[in-house]
């Protein structure tokens, strides 16, 4: 394990993949107490959207490929979706947000990291899901950050000079900074106080807890992202929030034959020569030619077989 945060021991990671399948295992028989089909409905779906994040989320601490992880944000979306679509049925709302992002921080967090996560793996298609679920709950054109999280990707953006949450202020200030140096400066400070700011969220201190906890890992995505979109300097943070690998693989990333998502369906012939990889089956990193027919795994639990560009080496 190359983990990336060093709160992470292997044992606290092995206890989670375990909990992710027994967890499974146990809500196919068994039903949340709720009061009514709508309810459990909903609470099953919000756990189910909570330990995607928390696979997504200790998949990149644990030093998991940063390739890999674009399966894990394909389950997120969906499970985002399927949040939503239950929450409306329970509370008879038709475009309610899965998520609080004006009342809640570490809600509107969890809404920038996964703008973000979208971002950085390059994922336009995820970004404009996701987005639409919030914006369809009217939260378009009420907040700075998560206006300028999107405008670089999503068309017909809002241009607003206010937000909810006074944690993001340096992080704001950084992307209209006058000199390169101050956005910089900005944007390390923004990750030197963002642990602290979140003092009040249900995963904060979660390190503590041991092999037994919560803990998944404590990332400032967003601060990579701005930087990413933004052309910042990020040469001297260091900081351990910010996930400066995550920020040069988007920095280097080439799209599979043009495409925004560099993936192919099993059946189809390869678009590109070159490393692909499937979650569909265990170290199945190969390498093809163009045109050759991408397999198929019809034993696996993931379904229908996706292939994901992986490089030219």
């Amino acid at each position: 394990m190359n983990k990336r945060q060093k709160f992470l021991s292997e044992t606290r990671y092995k206890n989670f993949l375990t909990y992710s399948e027994e967890t499974k295992t146990f809500w196919k028989s068994n039903k949340f107490e709720s009061d009514s089909p709508e309810q459990e409905a909903s609470l099953r779906a919000n756990h189910f959207k909570n330990l995607a994040l928390k696979t997504l989320f200790i998949s990149y601490t644990a030093g998991v490929e940063i390739y890999l992880l674009a399966p894990l944000l394909e389950d997120l979306i969906s499970a985002y979706e399927e949040r939503q679509s239950k929450l409306s049925a329970s509370e008879q709302i038709a475009n309610i947000s899965p998520l609080a992002i004006d009342d809640w921080p570490d809600e509107f967090e969890e809404c920038v990291q996964v703008f973000s996560l979208c971002i950085l793996l390059h994922r336009t298609d995820l970004l404009k899901r996701f987005a639409k679920l919030l914006d369809d709950a009217n939260y378009k054109g009420e907040d700075t950050l998560y206006e300028d999280l999107l405008r670089k990707n999503l068309p017909n953006r809002e241009d607003i000079d206010e937000w909810y949450h006074d944690v993001y202020t340096p992080l704001i200030q950084a992307i209209y900074a006058d000199e390169k140096e101050e956005a910089s400066q900005l944007l390390g400070d923004y990750c030197k106080q963002w642990y602290a700011a979140f003092k009040q969220s249900p995963w904060h201190d979660s390190h503590l807890q041991g092999d037994e906890g919560s803990y998944v890992g404590y990332w400032a995505f967003e601060a990579g992202a701005i930087a990413f979109l933004y052309g910042i300097d990020d040469r001297k943070i260091n900081h351990m929030v910010y996930p400066k690998d995550l920020v040069e693989y988007a920095r280097n990333y080439k799209t599979a034959i043009g495409s925004q998502t560099g993936r192919i369906v099993a059946g189809e012939p390869c678009g590109k020569t070159g490393y692909w990889f499937t979650p569909a089956q265990a170290n199945s990193r190969r390498h093809f030619q163009q045109g050759e027919i991408m397999p198929s795994f019809s034993d696996s639990k993931w379904g229908d077989t996706l292939w994901y560009w992986s490089g030219e080496e």
